[in-house]
């Protein structure tokens, strides 16, 4: 009997361990980063539902508590989230000393709260909406403020399927089990933002190696970690005010590279060493939309008191490739302040500013195939556009979504709204969309 049971558990064991190999290569049971498992904001197998309401299609729908505009991920049967949770707690302010600001810019800070706030990470039950475990990583006073439509829980989290890495800016980055048993914590220090617009850079993840962009109004930098211990692999300064780019990870000619957009450089960093491979100019102030990639090229974007967009290829990028070459195409309007763009197959679409405006060009060539094309009952975007099952969604911050057909032609296919707004970005698995709300984190599902 004993050896029944022996047998057993191994098999178990084996089980485990062989589906969470297999879960990499199973895009219906993950979405486990900011953009999802390509990071370009595509569900490649997905089939999600078309419409849905309040009373259509949403299986289930669970308050969570706080604030945040972080997106969800997901890996098998969870849905991770974090919030920052406003307590009844408040203290006294003393004067701080302000960090080291470069001439002419102004940094935040003086908009500093003084309510105590709880920094949190949720474990959901994807079958039916209930938390399965939370964990508080810290409980304090952010040193300063943010902007009034942001969120001190703005980064989102990563994970492999063995641990999941929750990271809250200045409040820190937390590995935890999936059982959420704090493993490490890492504190990074304090940002100053400009004019205390808040943080935003989600960590990549990449083998054993953690990636966190760190611009802000002090001493910018960009640091590798070891996702086993918290180490610091290697730390790069850059010469970058704040900005709020998630970086990717593109694997090129057999080597790893870090991409990084910001106001002054887009850089391409070795993954193993940090040494700059490239940097090009051209983008505006403010850069928030992360890149995609495919092909060998790499599509950078931001739009604040600007606009830009450059297509640049790998293989000609070494050194300082502005106005190179390297950059195969381009474009000067209607691009995202906010919202990354998506990247779908070859067409390439994103939003105007932060409004229901969108374009889609041919990724190849630079050949517009539509746009700027108004979407009718889609105002103040800030989720980024995510694609699935040949199809297009665009959420917005008053709860309402387009559903577009994926392809050359503009044409949409369902208007659906929700009793709630969405900065986040969805996140998209299988048969399911998952919407973080200002209240409530939303499974939308037909069956």
């Amino acid at each position: 009997m004993k050896r029944v049971i022996t047998i057993f558990i191994c098999f178990c064991v084996v089980s485990v361990l062989l589906w969470g190999t297999d879960a990499f290569s199973e895009t219906d049971r993950y979405w486990h980063q900011w953009r999802g498992p390509e990071a370009s904001g595509v569900a490649p197998d997905a089939d999600p539902p078309i419409e849905w309401s309040e009373d259509k299609n949403v299986r289930w729908k669970t308050e969570i508590p706080g604030q945040g505009h972080a997106s969800p991920i997901v890996w098998a049967d969870t849905v991770f989230i974090t919030s920052a949770v406003e307590t009844n707690k408040q203290i006294e302010l003393e004067p701080i000393e302000e960090p080291r600001r470069r001439r002419g810019r102004r940094g935040g800070g003086s908009n500093r709260p003084s309510t105590v706030q709880k920094f949190v990470l949720f474990a959901v039950n994807r079958s039916d909406g209930t938390i399965r475990w939370q964990q508080t990583a810290r409980e304090e006073v952010p040193h300063e403020g943010t902007h009034q439509t942001g969120s001190w829980a703005a980064n989102s989290p990563v994970t492999d399927g063995e641990h999941v890495y929750a990271y809250f800016g200045s409040r820190g980055l937390y590995c935890y089990d999936m059982q959420g048993n704090l493993q490490w914590e890492k504190d990074l220090g304090n940002m100053s933002t400009r004019r205390g617009f808040g943080e935003g850079s989600s960590p990549v993840l990449y083998g054993d190696t953690i990636v966190v962009n760190w611009d802000h109004e002090g001493d910018s930098f960009i640091v590798a970690l070891d996702k086993r211990t918290g180490a610091v692999l290697w730390k790069v300064d850059r010469d970058e005010s704040t900005s709020w780019a998630t970086p990717i990870v593109v694997e090129h000619n057999g080597t790893p590279q870090v991409v990084v957009t910001a106001t002054n450089r887009t850089r391409g960093y070795d993954l193993a060493t940090g040494k700059v491979l490239w940097e090009c100019g051209g983008m505006t102030a403010n850069t928030i939309p992360s890149p995609v990639t495919a092909n060998g090229i790499v599509y950078v974007t931001s739009g604040f008191r600007g606009n830009a967009l450059q297509a640049i290829r790998l293989d000609d990028a070494e050194g300082d490739i502005t106005g190179a070459a390297a950059v195969v195409w381009d474009y000067g309007r209607d691009t995202p302040y906010v919202p990354s763009p998506l990247l779908y197959g070859d067409t390439l679409y994103f939003l105007k500013h932060n409004r229901g405006v969108l374009s889609a060009f041919n990724a190849s060539t630079g050949e517009a195939y539509y746009g700027p094309e108004r979407l009718e009952g889609i105002s103040d975007v800030y989720a980024s556009p995510v694609g699935a099952g040949d199809r297009i969604y665009v959420v917005d911050r008053d709860g309402a979504a387009l559903v577009l057909k994926h392809g050359s032609t503009f044409e949409v296919l369902a208007e659906n709204l929700l009793d709630d707004g969405f900065s986040a970005s969805p996140a998209i698995v299988g048969k399911e969309i998952f919407l973080r709300g200002n209240r409530s984190l939303y499974c939308i599902a037909s069956d």
